[in-house]
């Protein structure tokens, strides 16, 4: 299967996103500093945000996993938020910062809020590399933005179509998807 050819305009170049993720993992320091803190990436699409983002952050840190899916290889999500990894390891008593790559309808992020949130961990922070607050149909609680972007269909730096455009190092927006 080949990858259907978008037409991608750079819409967050890749030294900007180098920059807020600089910028978010110098907050998260001084926020945890001397704690330990466990990072849960939700996976796919967070996966290179995660990576750089706790590279930045100077204190005591595990990684966990999370997987969930609410596209379902569509261009928006469905709303139905599916679970396909589970966290390996309790996060009970401990310090918790959820990684996501993208928020728009606000329910995946609740979700996940919820499911980590009944696992009694510390504390729980969010963070998101983007954020398209035209597009939240349920508030959303955020403590760390990168950035917030109107409410259109983007590619790249984890962010995927039907799989594909992960790769690239900036976020894309998609021109000639119908």
């Amino acid at each position: 299967m080949n990858a259907k050819t978008l037409d991608l305009k750079v819409y967050i170049s890749e030294e900007k996103i180098k920059q807020t993720v600089e910028r978010i993992g110098k907050e998260l320091t001084t926020k945890f500093k001397g704690k330990k803190v466990v990072a849960v990436c939700v996976l796919k699409g967070s996966f290179l945000f995660f990576s750089d983002l706790i590279r930045q952050i100077d204190t005591d840190i595990t990684c966990e996993f999370f997987g969930v899916s609410s596209y379902h290889g569509g261009t928006s999500s469905s709303g139905e938020v599916k679970v396909t990894l589970d966290l390996a390891s309790p996060v009970e008593g401990q310090h918790v910062i959820l990684v996501e790559d993208i928020v728009d309808t606000g329910l995946t992020m609740n979700y996940l809020r919820k499911a980590i949130e009944s696992r009694s961990p510390a504390s729980l922070t969010t963070v998101t590399l983007l954020e398209k607050p035209d597009a939240l149909k349920v508030p959303c609680q955020l403590d760390y933005v990168g950035f917030k972007i109107t409410n259109e269909f983007v590619v790249g730096y984890g962010l995927d179509y039907e799989g594909f455009y992960r790769n690239l190092p900036y976020i894309a927006q998609v021109q000639n998807l119908q």
